[in-house]
């Protein structure tokens, strides 16, 4: 009796224990399916995530914390790899905070197991970091990881970067799913990075075409070229987000490039800095027309000799301004040492702008040109006008009164009309005068002292590294002879050199003036000065071309208050009116 009982009994359990089971692995399947769920939601929520933003750098930050997040890591990072092939660029990471990086410093180049990833683009699982051959060990302070798991991020058919995922929470090791969603992330990573290149690059074109509008607007509005060469180098440097901006235009008449303008870091010993052409880096982008770049310019043995330049500065490119046919100049830019190179894009995108801003310039100086043309025809009408009908009014006016003088005999009566024919005769001679200032031209084989003033005064701005303040008075070009004037350069050659070398000055007023009888030269400088008795060479020369005119030099100088030098001359009248009255009007 007890026996059948028994029997009954174990019949009845062994139904039971097989439900259970089912029950169990019918819930782990569905505890399965769940998980998977959750994960196919996580990484659908994650590729909209990363597929938002159009900022690149920050699209990568986004795809770093979505990684770590969907594979459960403690440690995240994106390597950026470089235009070399071989290592990273940039490093963007998850898990470690800035003071941990700036314990364990310089961030990883793509060595190791990064670099067996960057050499085999396909993803990489390792239970054990320091078991890989390729493993090179941490740094000093860097936090402690041994699971690993790393992908390849594809743009199109370019291997844009890595994800790198270590230490997944809880001891456990990186799975086969985990590194098929880590994949599958990895491919609308790349298509977000894509999108965000995309929208940088069209978002740079439409800042070089902004740039491009307002060069174009500024020269057509008149503006200084001065003031438009800064323009250039100012929108140049910002958009490339470099350190420093400098424009070097050719030297008129010398195998030279003068840096016209410098603008960010260095740029105080860079300013006003004469350049040979030859052996040097804006040289060679000049002669090339083509740019030309430097991994790292305060190392480069293409900089002039001399003091170092370009302190903490790293990759640079020079690009001319125009093409190989006619380049009117050359902008450098150069970022902080450690930066990014200069990419392909960017160079170009630099060239096109550098280029169009040159055809503005050009079709300015057409305008300007065409303006000049017509300020000369005018000139030349104004003159024939003078000659032909005041000066002719103005001799017949004089004859008459002359023959009528002799017809008076109250003595003082024909004493005035003789002095009113003088003053007729002498207001010919100044409209004669002005006749030839009209007529001449600031290009002719033999410009006037005016021109040759001005021409000495800018080749001297290179030199002082600004340009001096300079005013004319008086018929200079009429009244001062020849050899005057070549003393008078020569002076002023000197009295702004000796500014250069000497003075470490910022500001220089010029007046060249002549009332007819004398001609004066004022040369003014807000400089160190010098102590009475420090004379020098230079000064001794001005002296003895000052006496062999029958003139004198005048200085005054403070120590510690600048300085003003005064030359002056008698001007052979006779020479100036004898070329007044040889030149047919």
């Amino acid at each position: 009796m007890g026996s059948s009982e028994e029997a009954r009994d174990a019949s009845v359990q062994l139904p039971q224990l097989r439900l259970d089971e089912l029950l169990g692995e019918l819930q782990a399947r569905l505890d399965a399916a769940r998980g998977t769920r959750d994960r196919v939601h996580s990484l659908l929520e994650a590729v909209l995530l990363v597929g938002r933003d159009l900022q690149l750098e920050q699209a990568l930050r986004t795809i770093v914390e979505a990684a770590a997040t969907l594979v459960d890591a403690e440690y995240a990072a994106l390597g950026v790899i470089g235009p070399d092939g071989r290592s990273l660029s940039a490093f963007y990471t998850m898990g470690v905070d800035d003071e941990q990086i700036a314990r364990i410093g310089h961030l990883p180049e793509g060595h190791g197991i990064l670099g067996e990833l960057i050499r085999n683009p396909e993803p990489l699982r390792l239970p054990k970091l320091s078991q890989h051959p390729a493993s090179y060990g941490f740094p000093a302070n860097h936090p402690p990881m041994n699971s690993f798991l790393g992908v390849p991020i594809r743009v199109r058919d370019h291997v844009f970067g890595n994800l790198y995922l270590t230490e997944k929470r809880g001891g456990l090791q990186f799975d086969e799913d985990d590194e098929s969603v880590l994949s599958t992330l990895a491919v609308a990573a790349g298509v977000a990075i894509d999108n965000a290149r995309l929208y940088e690059e069209s978002r740079l074109r439409e800042r070089w075409l902004q740039a491009n509008a307002e060069i174009t607007e500024s020269l057509m509005s008149g503006a200084e070229p001065s003031d438009v060469l800064e323009l250039i180098a100012q929108r140049s440097r910002e958009i490339t987000a470099a350190a420093l901006g400098v424009v070097a235009i050719p030297v008129r008449g010398t195998d030279s490039l003068a840096v016209e303008l410098a603008i960010g870091k260095e740029a105080e010993v860079l300013r006003g800095m004469v350049l040979p052409v030859q052996g040097t880096l804006v040289g060679e982008a000049f002669v090339q027309g083509v740019p030309v770049s430097s991994p790292d310019v305060s190392r480069d043995q293409r900089i002039s000799a001399g003091p170092r330049r370009f302190e903490g500065l790293g990759p640079a490119v020079t690009v001319p301004i125009g093409s190989s046919e006619g380049v009117r100049g050359v902008v450098l830019l150069a970022r902080e040492g450690g930066g990014v190179s200069f990419s392909d894009r960017e160079t170009e995108s630099l060239q096109v702008f550098a280029a169009q801003a040159a055809v503005a310039m050009e079709l300015a100086d057409r305008r300007r040109d065409a303006e000049q043309i017509a300020v000369l025809e005018d000139r030349d009408r104004i003159a024939r006008d003078l000659h032909d009908l005041a000066i002719q009014r103005l001799f017949a006016t004089a004859m008459t009164l002359q023959s009528a003088g002799k017809l008076i005999d109250h003595d003082k009566a024909r004493q005035r009309v003789l002095r009113a024919v003088n003053d007729l005769d002498e207001t010919i001679k100044i409209i004669r005068s002005t006749i030839f200032g009209l007529r001449s031209r600031d290009d002719e084989a033999a410009p006037g002292l005016r021109t040759r003033a001005v021409g000495a005064v800018g080749d001297a701005v290179a030199v002082l590294g600004f340009a001096p303040s300079v005013r004319m008075a008086g018929l200079l070009d009429t009244h001062v002879a020849g050899e005057i004037a070549d003393h008078i350069l020569a002076v002023l050659s000197e009295a702004l050199a000796n500014v250069a070398r000497h003075a470490r000055a910022d500001h220089v007023d010029v007046l060249l003036e002549t009332d007819g009888k004398k001609v004066r030269l004022t040369v003014s400088d807000n400089g160190v000065g010098f102590a009475p008795g420090s004379r020098r060479s230079g000064l001794r020369n001005m002296e003895e071309r000052a006496r062999t005119c029958g003139g004198e030099l005048e200085l005054e100088a403070w120590e510690g208050d600048g300085t003003r030098l005064v030359w002056w001359a008698p001007v052979d009248t006779a020479e100036g009116q004898g070329r007044e009255e040889g030149t047919p009007a």
